[in-house]
């Protein structure tokens, strides 16, 4: 497989550096992409690079994912319009087993071949370094006038910021140009690859290799991912859509990828998924004969799904997702989760009832028009419910006068009352 070929019909190639592609052509190369560990757990603005890497390791090449325990300490200013919180050690160490965890679920870590994964971190390099010998052995190689004509660098200087730059964060592209020589040396590592905002940075540490070595390294980026709308990729409402079930479950994260438009779609399955180009190129036929089907969105949802958490999470979102919109069972209710249940009907109207008074037993018909307002009235109940249209829990009212009890609480606490196809309310039990 050619990596760059294969970039470059994926769409995620903007910037190369002349001799790229002859020298993965050539050998085996050791190329690296650095996250800074600003985070215990990776968000999918991060799976771009991960992807990259996935995509260098699938081709034969060396990915090495380089962890910024000491350039997290800085921040980088490509893109932001104010300094970053700086963070501490403790907290970086946490972020950094976290982040670990996650890329072991793309790259081959653990092989015995000569291009398994490796995780190095450049707090490890940079921790005894002093600042007089930094300064003196990498910072007389690049000029000021150089480190000044970086993009990063000029949007800051002529932004409307009061604060302007500090000096920490001028200082950014040497540190990570530094993170590249020493990789060179070090791993004879290649290759530094990131997001097309990352170019001067990238740039200056293959300048940096070239000056102070006289070696040759190279520099591939890929274009900013954003959404056919305009809007930020992998944000939402509710902010990031992070790769840790804690922070965002698997359910959310599933709807995320079902939602989106077609047009996104259409880029996202080639950027976030190890599908081949023939099958993409069958699924996106599929959609243009049959675009109600969403079968683009589906694919992308289940194979991103199950690369970041498992197949038997894809199940539960996918049986999840069927509750609110297909014909799912009164046990496929019970079997998923408070949380889960709560965001799947996030939205839909919520009316309180007294525990007390269900364990005692309420008629449905009171439930819904004294103790809840599902029914405007008691006359429009009993026709729906003579047409079969009412349900509790997924289960056919049958009587408009049936008793419902305590027994009929999902998680102890909830009860899911359904008026028609689409009208969903949830009773909380307190």
């Amino acid at each position: 497989m050619n990596f760059v070929e294969e970039l470059r019909w994926r769409g995620m190639i903007q910037e190369i550096m002349p001799g790229t592609e002859e020298q993965l052509q050539k050998e085996l190369t050791a190329g690296y992409v650095g996250i800074d560990p600003t985070a215990d757990s990776l968000h999918i603005g991060h799976l771009v690079g991960v992807m990259m890497l996935k995509h260098l390791q699938r081709a034969g090449h060396k990915p090495i994912a380089l962890i910024g325990g000491a350039t997290g300490m800085i921040g980088d200013p490509s893109m932001k319009s104010a300094e970053r919180n700086l963070l501490d050690e403790e907290t970086l160490h946490r972020n950094q087993e976290g982040i670990k965890k996650q890329l072991a679920k793309f790259l081959d870590f653990d092989s015995d071949s000569p291009n398994a994964a490796e995780l190095v971190n450049n707090y490890d390099w940079m921790k005894d370094f002093t600042f007089l010998d930094f300064i003196r052995d990498i910072g007389k190689h690049l000029t000021v006038n150089y480190m000044m004509a970086k993009d990063s660098v000029k949007k800051r200087l002529s932004s409307e910021s009061k604060e302007g730059m500090s000096f920490t964060e001028f200082s950014y592209q040497l540190l990570q140009g530094y993170d590249f020589l020493h990789l060179y040396r070090e791993k004879n590592c290649r290759l530094q690859m990131g997001g097309s905002d990352q170019w001067g940075n990238i740039t200056t540490g293959s300048e940096l290799i070239r000056r102070k070595t006289g070696g040759e390294a190279f520099a591939l980026v890929c274009p900013l991912i954003t959404k056919a709308d305009g809007g930020k990729f992998g944000k939402t409402e509710s902010g990031n859509v992070w790769l840790d079930s804690r922070y965002t479950s698997p359910y959310k994260f599933y709807q995320f990828w079902l939602n989106v438009s077609d047009d996104d779609a259409i880029k996202y399955i080639r950027i976030f998924t190890a599908l081949s180009k023939e099958e993409i190129d069958a699924l996106i036929a599929d959609q243009t004969a049959a675009p109600h089907l969403r079968t683009l969105q589906k694919r992308l949802a289940e194979e991103v799904t199950t690369m970041v958490h498992s197949c038997e999470e894809l199940d539960a979102a996918i049986e999840a997702s069927g509750i609110l919109f297909g014909n799912s069972t009164a046990d496929a209710l019970r079997k998923i989760d408070e949380e889960t249940l709560l965001q799947i009907f996030e939205g839909v109207p919520q009316f309180v009832i007294s525990k007390e008074k269900l364990s005692q037993g309420i008629k449905a018909v009171d439930l819904f028009t004294e103790d809840s307002q599902v029914f405007p009235s008691k006359g429009e109940m009993r026709k729906l419910v003579q047409s079969g249209g009412v349900m509790i829990n997924k289960e056919k009212v049958n009587t408009f006068d049936e008793v419902i009890d305590s027994n009929s609480l999902i998680s102890n606490k909830y009860i899911l009352a359904q008026r028609g196809k689409k009208n969903y309310f949830l009773l909380i039990a307190e």
